[in-house]
């Protein structure tokens, strides 16, 4: 029967069904010396191979059925050296997922974490892959093999998965023929590189990140004239203050960044960004009238050091092995100092010159009220776990980012300029 649904759904491709058939997945994060695989099985079809209500009853299915289930799971994944010899699999911990669809309605999948281990001598990134767990059975189904992670080949997990291919049942010899998985050499610096463009991304990304430094930024060229912001400082004085603020910060999150990869400082993701929203509030009110004058390096490396933590949790779910881990520290952290001094060094030339005119007590007010408002949208949103309106403007906007560095220059040359010439006039 499972023969004839199988040519018939070959054969037949005009047919449609009301519940297509959903697949396996299996993603690859690829190490020095084994592979970290997940396994993401979809509950009707291993419920048919099984033989357990496992669909039907899916409500605590891993503390009814754990060890059978990593029992089940280590008899059909079978990785094999290219000369033949077994690799060691690991089943580690299961969960279940459910998910609503309008159109499959429940949509329940068994998610398994399988350490694969090869032989001493055994070359991590060759060997077959023998896998039927549900084709045995059912054989209509297909695994997908996809690798996600491959640090040496500068490949990282937030990226898309690149399929290496599909297990399926051979209709025409009646087996499952097994997958040659045959990947690239790579290298450590492939891997380095790779850790300084997610560093550089992430900080590019990071629009809460920069608005925060952005905004300490703008009373920095200013002096302090009876608790108010006063008139320009002077080029030198103003450069000095911002590098010093610039400084002050990458000092800040590169200490917990390194603290936070390393696994010895870990916060809730939670109140870390509901943190860094305030950090940005708190620069906003600072921006509009001062409230720790002569003290924003101290602030800056403060709230760094909550800002590394978020960037360190990007590293931390890579899981890397200690070696990759160090380079992937140094070169994420020199990706991020190489976008923010690039942004900067695009910003303070128009600052400076922008700050010697009248007309920028409105901008430094309009700025700060801004950067306000989207900081307490983010309170908002870190709080009760629902986006909202002015969220999404903020990030549409952020995507802006080139015209509003254009305008910025233009509005500083020509109010500049007018106030240049105006006294000769």
């Amino acid at each position: 029967m499972f023969f004839l649904l199988g040519l018939l759904a070959i054969l037949s491709p005009n047919v449609t069904v009301a519940h297509p058939m959903p697949n396996s997945v299996v993603l690859l994060n690829i190490h020095g010396d084994r592979i970290d695989a997940e396994v993401q099985i979809p509950l009707n079809e291993l419920q048919a191979a099984f033989g357990h209500a496992v669909n039907d009853s899916s409500a605590g299915l891993v503390d009814r059925l754990g060890p059978q289930l990593r029992t089940y799971l280590s008899q059909h994944i079978k990785p094999q050296s290219s000369d033949g010899r077994d690799w060691r699999v690991q089943v580690g911990e299961l969960a279940v997922h459910e998910t609503q669809n309008p159109i499959n309605g429940t949509y329940r999948e068994l998610t398994a974490q399988v350490q694969l281990i090869p032989p001493a001598d055994a070359d991590v990134r060759r060997f077959t892959f023998r896998y039927d767990a549900v084709l045995h059975q059912v054989v209509t189904h297909k695994i997908l093999v996809s690798v996600q992670q491959d640090w040496e080949r500068g490949q990282v997990a937030d990226e898309n998965p690149t399929q290496v291919g599909v297990i399926e049942l051979d209709i025409v010899n009646n087996r499952i023929a097994p997958l040659a998985i045959n990947l690239e050499a790579g290298s450590t610096w492939s891997g380095f590189q790779a850790m300084i463009q997610l560093g550089m991304r992430h900080i590019s990304e990071g629009t809460d990140h920069l608005l925060f430094l952005l905004v300490l930024l703008l009373p920095a060229p200013l002096l302090l004239n009876k608790n108010r912001w006063g008139h320009f400082g002077g080029v030198r004085y103003s450069l000095k203050r911002l590098l010093l603020i610039v400084t002050a910060f990458t000092i800040g999150h590169s200490l917990t960044l390194l603290l936070g990869s390393l696994g010895w400082v870990r916060l809730p993701s939670q109140p870390v960004e509901l943190l860094i929203a305030v950090s940005i509030l708190v620069s906003a009110v600072h921006a509009f009238r001062p409230l720790f004058p002569g003290r924003e390096a101290w602030v800056a490396a403060g709230f760094g050091l909550i800002h590394g933590l978020a960037f360190a949790s990007t590293l931390a779910n890579l899981r890397l092995d200690a070696g990759p881990m160090a380079l992937s520290i140094l070169g994420f952290n020199l990706g991020i100092e190489l976008m923010q001094v690039g942004i900067i060094a695009l910003v303070i030339p128009w600052l400076i010159l922008l700050s010697q005119t009248a007309f920028y007590q409105y901008a430094r007010v309009i700025g700060a009220i801004l950067a306000g408002i989207a900081a307490l949208a983010w309170v908002a949103e870190r709080i009760s776990g629902q986006p909202n309106g002015v969220t999404a403007l903020v990030e549409q906007v952020a995507g802006w980012s080139p015209w509003l560095l254009a305008g910025l220059a233009v509005i500083a040359v020509a109010t500049w300029l007018r106030g240049r010439l105006q006294p000769a006039a």
